[in-house]
């Protein structure tokens, strides 16, 4: 009798350790570690001669997952921490004068950032994977958006801004939207851990800039956007 009443439990017990085993099967966590070229793109009217002054350097570290939902299709998440930004010059000249040594004629408006933005990404991606190439070695390709949130912010190298004594982060919005493109192969190192390397664009979609150089030329149209280009480094467990 006791037998039979416990029947019942063990297949629940079963079934439960046999989904908890498919279901780790089907996660992967890792971390990973992405140097990167950080640049700009403004968008802007000629008159305002908006220039790239260069890239930067950056770097992004975090935890990332991978949900299997097929043998080669995967949901991919994480946490990571990003830096962006580039280097940007403008110069605008809105007058016009037969002398241009007259005192009354206001001086041209211009200069140069360095700009330097710090975030909290959180990837939404599919990534695909290919059949193995050999032993465990698959290579995979990734598409998707990231939202992220803006953590600091530094412009030609300072946090505060020395006209209005106020972080440089109120020069800038709190989240953006943007574009994730990735390319890459994994290869494992041992049972249950796999190495990963590739390259990233991160194309950003919103623009950044909260309102600081429109005020500056006084047009509600100007809009910066960042753009990131990264080696991946990583491992999965």
């Amino acid at each position: 009798m006791k037998m039979i009443r416990l029947t019942p439990l063990v297949l629940v017990l079963a079934a439960l350790l046999s989904y908890a085993q498919q279901a780790a099967a089907q996660i992967e966590i890792g971390v990973k570690v992405s140097p990167s070229v950080n640049f700009s793109r403004t968008f802007a009217k000629d008159q305002y001669n908006f220039k790239s002054e260069g890239a930067g350097a950056g770097i992004g570290i975090g935890i990332i997952g991978d949900y299997f939902f097929g043998a080669n299709y995967a949901f991919s998440s994480g946490l990571i921490y990003n830096s962006k930004g580039g280097k940007i010059s403008y110069d605008y000249n809105p007058y016009v004068a037969a002398d241009p040594n007259d005192p009354a004629i206001p001086a041209p408006i211009k200069g140069k950032d360095d700009i330097n933005l710090q975030y909290l990404e959180i990837p939404l991606t599919l990534k695909l994977f290919t059949n193995e190439l050999s032993a465990g070695t698959r290579l995979y390709f990734q598409g998707g958006l990231s939202l992220n949130t803006l953590l600091a912010s530094k412009v030609n190298d300072k946090k505060i801004d020395n006209n209005t004594g106020d972080r440089y982060n109120k020069r800038f919005n709190t989240f953006e939207i943007g574009a994730i493109l990735s390319a890459g192969i994994e290869w494992p190192l041992g049972q249950s851990t796999k190495f990963m390397g590739g390259l990233t664009y991160h194309r950003g979609l919103t623009d950044v800039d909260n309102g600081h150089y429109s005020g500056i030329l006084g047009d509600k149209k100007i809009e910066f956007k960042n753009n990131t280009i990264a080696l991946d480094f990583g491992l999965k467990f």
